[in-house]
C-alpha cells in the first residue's frame, strides 16, 4: 500500500526546528510530486505583545516574509503556498496552536502534516508544545520532527 500525498502541511514558528521540519516536508512533497502548504503559527502572547506595542508587528510580519523567502529558495519544483493562524491560546484547549494546525489541515485537505517537535521556552515556539496534540488528534499521516 502506498501513500497518495498531493499537499503536505508543514506549521512554523520561529524556531530552528521548523525550518527543519520544512526541509522535511519538502522532501516528502519532492518524493510524491506533492505541493507544500507552510502555516506560519503565531501564539496568543505574540498577538497580545502586537496589540500592546510591546512586539511590533512588523517585525514579526518581516520575519514571516524572510522565513519564506528562505523557503522559497529551498523548494526547487515545489510548489509552496504560505498562510499565518493568529491568536491561539495553550491555555485554553479549543484555542490550542494544535486544534489550529489541525483546523487548517482540513480546511486544505492535506494529507500529511511535518510538525516540529522541540521546543524553547520563548512565547513566539510554540509548536513544539503542540506537535503531541497534532500526533495524537491528525486524521492524516504525521511526522514529527
Amino acid at each position: 500500500m502506498s501513500l497518495d500525498i498531493e499537499q503536505v502541511l508543514v506549521p512554523v514558528d520561529a524556531t530552528d526546528q521548523a525550518e527543519r521540519a520544512v526541509d522535511y516536508g519538502l522532501a516528502i512533497a519532492e518524493r510524491y510530486d506533492a505541493a507544500v502548504h507552510v502555516l506560519h503559527v503565531i501564539d496568543e502572547p505574540v498577538k497580545r505583545g502586537i496589540e500592546t506595542g510591546d512586539v511590533d508587528a512588523e517585525t514579526v510580519a518581516d520575519e514571516q516574509v524572510t522565513f519564506a523567502d528562505e523557503t522559497n529558495e529551498l523548494a526547487d519544483d515545489v510548489s509552496i503556498t504560505h498562510s499565518t493562524v493568529v491568536g491561539f491560546s495553550r491555555s485554553r484547549l479549543r484555542q490550542h496552536p494544535g486544534s489550529a494546525i489541525l483546523d487548517v489541515a482540513e480546511e486544505l485537505a492535506v494529507d500529511f502534516i511535518v510538525v516540529p517537535r522541540e521546543h524553547g521556552t520563548e512565547p513566539d515556539e510554540t509548536l513544539g508544545k503542540s506537535a503531541q496534540y497534532v500526533v495524537e488528534y491528525a486524521s492524516q499521516p504525521v511526522l514529527s520532527v
